[in-house]
């Protein structure tokens, strides 16, 4: 399955979409060296992305037309996270502006490595390609 949207730092990060609907969507996630920490698991910042990313997909599976940003998010980690790990995302609430979600990261053998909360904002989708527009002057309300 291929994910919709262009996501560079997703693509650098080598993640597979595995399911994308009726407010659902799992992610599969093969670090490489490259996201490990000194303690040689993987890095928070990449396991952070893995939820934001799944999170946002769950939230997109009932408004696919739709883009979402993220206006909070909060993890907790349980445990360190090594090997393929699973990113399962779930759409908890929405109203027609914003979406409440959860998601989990599991490890080979199903464990839970760490669990987030997030709320997005659903924004009309950017027009394909690179803006020469300033970031800063992008209307997205």
């Amino acid at each position: 399955m291929q994910f919709s949207v262009h996501i560079p730092f997703v693509e650098h990060l080598g993640f597979e979409l595995r399911m994308f609907e009726g407010g659902e969507a799992e992610i599969a996630f093969t670090p490489r060296p490259e996201h490990e920490n000194s303690f040689n698991v993987v890095h928070g910042g990449a396991s952070m992305t893995l939820l934001d990313v799944v999170m946002a997909h769950a939230a997109r599976s009932v408004e696919p037309a739709m883009g979402c940003v993220t206006i909070e998010m909060k993890t907790s980690f349980m445990r360190a996270a090594k090997g393929p790990l699973l990113g399962k995302g779930h759409l908890l609430h929405r109203t027609a502006t914003m979406a409440f979600t959860e998601g989990s990261i599991f490890d080979a053998a199903g464990k839970l490595c760490a669990h987030a909360t997030g709320t997005f904002k659903f924004v009309p989708r950017l027009p394909v390609g690179k803006s020469t527009q300033p970031l800063n002057t992008i209307k997205t309300d």
